[in-house]
């Protein structure tokens, strides 16, 4: 036990009073008895509360996702309302919860402690989407919001999503606020427990008529779904919340080929048919992907445990089924909404879209094609959100980020996948209506903007020891940033911990007008983009890399892109290679 401090003892001992319940205590001296190692990861630390809530494995001790961390969490974040508020007679909050174990649990002690505050709960009656919280925050003029979900993490993890009155996760200076007030909820002795049913309302079936109301005035070719009703769509919720409303809206829509995956249609937080539940992944949507061929279906859609990134595989000229990625996906949408909108006349020179600055810049490209101004933010669809609350007098149309989420209107203030697919099956029936399919959508695109292609490469850096190296490499590109890319000069850095874009041409530099964060940019003569960023939420040190390439002749684009995939990975390998050493799987 030469690794459990006298400090962890103290600490698990202390969670053997009587505050504890009988279960807790058991597992808790099991651990003290013969679990070293489990009791030291259990009890090191307390679980950090950062800037969009909580997130870690589910068990006993400060260190972990239980109710007690839970409430302590939420002790904070009723205080810092009622410190907002402190001039409004009833408060309001809106809670949901994912499939995940214990999230009904934990979505319950939240309601709880917020009611025993005197907060106003509005609280879901069964699991929902994160972007379905979202919308009835501000739908139901609430002042913050809750959602328990670990996204598309692991089975053993589970989460807390906060949000604040616009229906967006919660920025400056709202988190680090928040940060301070659970800070000082030390002992669950300080959490007010003792739940006001009076102050709780239930939402239902009857809440989700009124999203998805929302959902489909934003229709753009009714008339195509109709006359496109044999398109086929398979779909899977991968056993989470999209489940509960995709079936609904796809019937409101009039498609009537759709097929949900029965087997991950059940809402189950292990994930029985698949190692990780993220649609990004290929592993995720193999099931999807063997339906899809077995009814030759036309696309396959998937939604991630809390409804909020999605999945997506076409069929390309060869009738094979290959997965989108973020991008291609958000440049479909993006080259669709914008071409109705401009033939249905609603472009009238005030509106705009919003990428993140590691999503792909041929966005950039199409929203100029529309005179549609474009926005970059930081990475994290909270800055999104952000940047909608923050431009009134301008029209929001649409935004997305690479990492698979995308959000079309304004009443939702996070990605949402539920009105993804809506608007991919839109899109799907608009390119039926010119001959073509989705892919072929996309080769369009292309041709007319330039292929580009991005790689992402993670490297996971542990421990104590892993957060040193990754500033340490953060520090020796700020010191020593690199001249040329595989052969490309290097034109411009954006520094944006310093705030600072400079143009090596020139020697000039510029502000950049966003908050500072620990990002590097480095761009070249020839086009090429490389981001450098530790991760907000893991330890790892992220690599974003972007390529792009005219072309001439629709029919060299196989081999440009396979060039294009090709250079990534020396790019890639140039960049992280010396970084690999000590890379923990």
């Amino acid at each position: 036990m030469s690794n459990v401090t006298p400090e962890i003892i103290a600490r698990a001992k202390s969670w053997l009073s009587e505050q504890y319940d009988e279960e807790t205590r058991h597992q808790v001296q099991n651990l003290i008895d013969n679990d070293p190692n489990e009791l030291t990861e259990s009890f090191y630390r307390i679980l950090e509360f950062g800037t969009g809530g909580l997130r870690g494995i589910m068990g006993v001790g400060t260190n972990r996702m239980n109710i007690y961390t839970v409430a302590m969490a939420t002790q904070g974040l009723a205080n810092y309302i009622k410190m907002m508020y402190a001039d409004m007679k009833q408060p309001q909050i809106a809670i949901a919860y994912d499939c995940r174990n214990n999230s009904k649990e934990f979505a319950r002690i939240t309601a709880d402690v917020m009611t025993a505050n005197g907060i106003k709960v509005f609280l879901f009656s069964a699991l929902r989407p994160t972007p379905e919280l979202s919308f009835a925050i501000r739908e139901l003029k609430c002042q913050s919001g809750v959602v328990v979900t670990a996204s598309h993490n692991p089975k053993e993890y589970n989460g807390y999503k906060v949000y604040w009155e616009d229906g967006g996760q919660v920025v400056a200076p709202h988190d680090k606020n928040i940060i301070a007030e659970v800070m000082k909820i030390t002992d669950i002795s300080m959490v007010n427990r003792k739940g006001n049913d009076d102050l709780l309302e239930m939402l239902d079936e009857k809440f989700d008529e009124i999203y998805l109301a929302n959902v489909m005035e934003l229709s753009l070719s009714p008339k195509l779904i109709k006359k496109h009703k044999n398109l086929s769509f398979v779909y899977t919720p991968i056993h989470g919340t999209g489940g509960q409303l995709m079936p609904k809206l796809f019937a409101k829509a009039g498609i009537k080929n759709f097929h949900p995956v029965e087997e991950q249609m059940i809402t189950d937080g292990n994930f029985p048919t698949v190692v990780s539940p993220n649609p990004e992944e290929h592993a995720a949507m193999t099931m999807a992907l063997d339906k899809a061929k077995a009814i030759n279906a036309d696309v396959v859609l998937a939604t991630d445990p809390d409804a909020d990134r999605v999945g997506v595989a076409v069929k390309n000229d060869e009738g094979e089924f290959i997965l989108l990625n973020g991008n291609q996906t958000a440049s479909i949408l993006t080259y669709y909404i914008l071409t109705r909108w401009e033939e249905l006349g609603k472009l009238k020179g005030n509106e705009f879209i919003v990428k993140t600055i590691v999503t792909s810049d041929i966005l950039i490209k199409i929203a100029s094609k529309f005179h549609v101004k474009t926005y970059d933010v930081l990475t994290g669809f909270k800055y999104i959100a952000d940047k909608i609350l923050n431009k009134p007098e301008e029209k929001f149309i649409c935004g997305g980020e690479e990492s698979y989420g995308f959000l079309v209107g304004d009443f939702v203030r996070d990605k949402d996948a539920i009105i993804t697919c809506f608007m991919l099956a839109e899109a799907t029936a608009w390119a039926a209506e010119q001959g073509k399919t989705l892919y072929q959508i996309l080769k369009d695109i292309y041709k007319e903007f330039g292929v580009y292609r991005e790689k992402l490469v993670s490297l996971t850096k542990k421990g104590i020891s892993g957060i040193e190296e990754i500033k340490k490499i953060m520090l020796e590109f700020r010191k020593n940033p690199p001249k040329s890319v595989v052969g490309s000069r290097v034109n411009e850095i954006r520094d944006y911990k310093l705030g600072v874009s400079k143009d090596l041409n020139f020697g000039v530099e510029t502000i950049i007008n966003l908050p500072k964060s620990d990002v590097l940019q480095f761009f070249t003569e020839d086009g090429i983009k490389v981001s450098v960023r530790p991760s907000g939420t893991e330890p790892k040190i992220k690599f974003y890399f972007s390529m792009n390439e005219p072309v001439e002749n629709i029919k060299e684009l196989e081999g440009i892109e396979q060039e294009l995939n090709d250079n990534l990975e020396g790019l890639a390998k140039f960049f992280t290679e010396e970084h690999k050493e000590n890379e923990e799987e």
